[in-house]
């Protein structure tokens, strides 16, 4: 089936995924233009305008190219464009396996079954505790994770709460990482192991790899 229309595309390339229960595979990501939010930590900003138009042919094509059958669709926040549910379809429909990258501002209840979503709920530190979309909560599946940057002690005491009072992770897997540049490694995986929460600590892989390198 062919499909014409067309997405605000930032860049595509082709990585290790660097965060998730996915970390380390070599993944095609696809990065959507366009993000209705500012987070104080945002590491990428440049995707926030321009970008190119691209069909979702077109996007399919150079994804086949890279040989994976991991695809990452990201942002910026990709839900803020209505196409990206298409796009999300098609790629499952294509028999790739497809994670979506959220901020938590927009309804995921839509998306495709078949994609892993990723969801951020964004902490006090970010600056935009107040656009997280809570409904989310209720649709998020074991195929789903949950992320928590987290941006010092405060934000880490707010999400561990967060997570006790609603079971988070009794709905889905939970991951917690440290901003980079901002709270110690070790002091949030200290805080993690003192109070035994159920979560997945993470570092962003590609960053250790290639600091904050676009397209990496």
């Amino acid at each position: 089936m062919s499909t014409k229309q067309s997405l605000r595309i930032t860049e595509i390339f082709f990585s290790l995924q660097g965060e998730t229960s996915r970390v380390g595979l070599p993944t095609v990501f696809v990065r959507l233009t366009g993000c209705p939010l500012r987070c104080g930590y945002c590491d990428s900003e440049y995707a926030f305008h321009g970008g190119e138009s691209w069909t979702i042919d077109r996007i399919l094509e150079e994804i086949r190219q890279h040989g994976t059958p991991y695809v990452c669709v990201t942002g910026g926040e990709p839900l803020a464009q209505k196409g990206c549910l298409t796009l999300l379809t098609r790629l499952c429909d294509e028999g790739f396996a497809v994670s979506l990258e959220t901020s938590g501002a927009l309804p995921i209840d839509h998306v495709d079954p078949r994609v892993s979503r990723i969801v951020d709920i964004k902490t006090p530190g970010s600056g935009e505790v107040m656009k997280n979309h809570w409904q989310n909560l209720n649709v998020l599946t074991r195929a789903d994770e949950l992320k928590f940057v987290i941006c010092h002690e405060a934000d880490y005491q707010w999400a561990r709460q967060l997570i006790m009072d609603y079971s988070i992770h009794h709905r889905c897997p939970v991951l917690m990482s440290p901003v980079h540049g901002g709270v110690e490694p070790d002091e949030l995986a200290n805080w993690i192991l003192r109070d035994k929460l159920p979560v997945r600590y993470q570092l962003q892989l590609h960053k250790v790899l290639w600091g904050n390198t676009p397209g990496k």
